[in-house]
């Protein structure tokens, strides 16, 4: 048990966190900018593969041909591209608007959580908000990051499979999370 609560006090800070949130967050544009490439037969492949294999570690034989595979993955993964990047990003956003909760602009702490003293209110936004989300974000980019290498896996590499099943889960996250997505949205 101790193991396990360490290792989840270390998450938000090794590199390996990091490079998984660079991830999410580049593959979006990255992976609009394949769907052209792929469509006058670029390296759209190439260039996906090589992003997962840097960031996220993930090795992956590159088929003879690739063609409309690389077209149809930059295709299938750019809603649950869309949705990873907003709800990582929120989630960070988070965790720094709380732990410097007295350094933000429409700081009003007697009116707060946590008020009417600056120290209640920081303390309220700092553990529920700050702590909380430092210590779940990573865990979610985790998640988003397993499907995504599933799709390359599947698309980009030299088997296929499960694709049909990765395929039809990362639509499924990605139509569940728009409508969740929306209020974050919203509040940036």
């Amino acid at each position: 048990m101790a193991d396990r609560t360490k290792a989840i006090l270390r998450e938000p800070f090794r590199a390996e966190t990091w490079r998984r949130t660079a991830y999410v967050v580049l593959a979006l544009p990255i992976g609009l900018l394949c769907i052209p490439l792929a469509l006058f037969g670029g390296p759209a492949a190439r260039i996906q593969r090589g992003l997962a294999r840097r960031l996220l570690g993930l090795e992956t034989v590159a088929p003879a041909r690739t063609g409309p595979l690389a077209l149809a993955h930059a295709l299938v993964s750019a809603p649950l591209n869309v949705v990873a990047a907003t709800i990582t990003l929120f989630f960070w956003m988070v965790v720094v608007i709380n732990i410097g909760y007295p350094l933000r602009p429409d700081n009003n702490y007697a009116q707060s959580w946590g008020g009417p003293t600056l120290a209640g209110a920081w303390a309220v936004h700092a553990i529920g908000g700050g702590l909380g989300f430092l210590l779940l974000t990573p865990w979610v980019v985790k998640g988003f990051n397993k499907l995504q290498a599933r799709l390359i896996s599947g698309f980009l590499g030299a088997g296929r499979t499960g694709l049909l099943r990765s395929t039809g889960f990362a639509l499924a996250v990605a139509a569940i999370c728009v409508p969740l997505s929306v209020p974050v949205i919203h509040q940036l």
